[in-house]
């Protein structure tokens, strides 16, 4: 029976009801939270595919780049496989540098070195405080 006065409730009837309307409002804000990240999934997962097509594309242009720099080279009087094997081993010498680049960059990593210095902090302070 709900008394339309709110100085006539009791504590614990006010209680429910405030307790009612936060979980009213929790619930209300999980449903906006989900239709968001739905939509923004949907924006995420279109914005991946173009970027797929563009690398796509991207590659297709170096393919054709590469032919016709090896086309420029039997036009300077380049044999057709010496200039094909010039332009092979242009992006040899690339991929080469490349994979020196990411070598280096990857033994750089230290491994959450400060999140590791962090925890045995607080391991030793647990120690201390064990002591004491």
């Amino acid at each position: 029976m709900a008394r339309s006065n709110v100085e006539e409730q009791s504590l614990g009837e006010l209680v429910a009801a405030a307790t009612g309307n936060v979980q009213k409002l929790v619930r209300s804000e999980l449903e906006l939270a989900k239709i968001e990240l739905k939509e923004d999934a949907k924006k995420a997962a279109i914005g991946a595919v173009l970027f797929a097509v563009a690398a796509l594309m991207a590659g297709m242009i170096v393919i054709l780049l590469s032919i016709a720099l090896a086309y420029a080279l039997v036009g300077l009087g380049v044999w057709h496989w010496a200039a094909f094997t010039l332009v092979a081993a242009l992006y040899l010498l690339l991929a080469a540098v490349l994979i020196l680049i990411g070598w280096r960059r990857i033994k750089k990593i230290d491994g959450a070195r400060r999140t590791r210095e962090t925890l045995q902090d607080g391991v030793k302070m647990l120690k201390r405080s064990r002591e004491h």
